[in-house]
């Protein structure tokens, strides 16, 4: 049987791996064309290898076919208690030849993280059907999904029924409590989300102080004269999720949407989504990102049949249980 040359990922491995992930990120356009195309370039992508590289407590494995590196896998944790003692595999932490040996990567990386106690382990891995089932054969599962679309080419009507507008400061009330709404409902079964829930004056005092932000967009959707939902769009830059690799260039970001529950299977989601992508085709973005968990039965229906296609699946395994 042959045996792996598979050693711990060093400096010196980080030319080679960002070879690697433009070879990686050159396929993946293939499929998602509207991807950035600037991490073709393997200095760009030498940038994003190295930024998680010099990560506070980044470690991982490169995998050699002779002199040659065919594989590497690097992770490095976040501080960020949501997520527990955590290491997190970026969309330039990890590129191989071959699928299959991203699982012998991850045996041999995953023995210092398990050792240091990071029993929580994320990876965001590109739309491709033989890694995404190396990865599944980890016994790792889909957690969130990240998507893309095109602008629409003509403005998309709003259902009948249904008015969509900009918000206004006497909407704020209204906008507050939806700022829970959504996740008061990515608490519930079956995505039983973690995180902490604000106060409804603490998401009145941040809409008041953050309502005529320039940066961003908001709608609401009304029936009957009473507002039921809104969604926030902005440029993909101000998303935090969507960095690097899984950003494109001159993109809109759908970032928030919330229907009331007593208002859901109206179409007032839809139509909220809606709004964001023509508001992005008016200011001249070519595409519009979103993500959802995936366990959240609406929205993970709901935005594909808006057209969005996924681009990058987040998956993650806990250790131990």
């Amino acid at each position: 049987m042959y045996r792996l040359d598979i050693r711990p990922f060093e400096a010196t491995d980080l030319q080679a791996a960002a070879g690697l992930l433009a070879e990686r990120h050159r396929d993946h356009r293939k499929r998602q064309p509207l991807l950035s195309a600037r991490y073709e370039d393997p200095q760009r992508a030498l940038a994003e290898v190295t930024a998680i590289w010099e990560s506070d407590g980044a470690s991982g494995a490169v995998l050699r076919d002779g002199a040659e590196v065919t594989g590497y896998l690097l992770g490095a944790p976040k501080k960020s208690p949501v997520w527990g003692p955590n290491i997190w595999v970026e969309a330039a932490g990890h590129a191989v030849r071959q699928a299959e040996h991203i699982r012998d990567l991850y045996g041999a990386a995953a023995t210092k993280w398990v050792e240091d106690g990071r029993i929580a382990h994320y990876t965001l891995v590109p739309d491709d059907a033989e890694l995404l089932d190396a990865w599944f054969r980890l016994a790792f599962g889909s957690q969130q999904a990240h998507a893309i679309r095109p602008v629409p080419e003509t403005p998309i009507p709003a259902p009948s029924g249904l008015t969509v507008r900009r918000a206004v400061r006497d909407d704020l009330p209204a906008l507050a409590r939806l700022e829970l709404a959504l996740p008061q409902h990515q608490g519930l079964s079956p995505v039983f989300s973690a995180g902490t829930l604000p106060t409804l004056q603490e998401a009145l005092d941040e809409w008041e102080e953050d309502f005529d932000d320039p940066d961003y967009v908001t709608f609401v959707a009304e029936s009957n004269g009473q507002v039921i939902g809104s969604s926030v769009g902005t440029s993909i830059e101000k998303g935090s999720t969507h960095s690097g690799l899984s950003q494109p260039d001159n993109a809109g970001f759908l970032s928030f949407a919330s229907v009331f529950p007593e208002a859901r299977g109206l179409g007032a989601g839809r139509a909220l989504g809606e709004a964001v992508l023509n508001w992005s085709a008016e200011v001249g973005y070519v595409s519009v990102v979103t993500d959802w968990r995936v366990t959240n039965l609406l929205s993970s229906r709901a935005w594909p049949a808006l057209g969005f296609e996924r681009t990058f699946h987040r998956l993650h395994r806990l250790i131990g249980y």
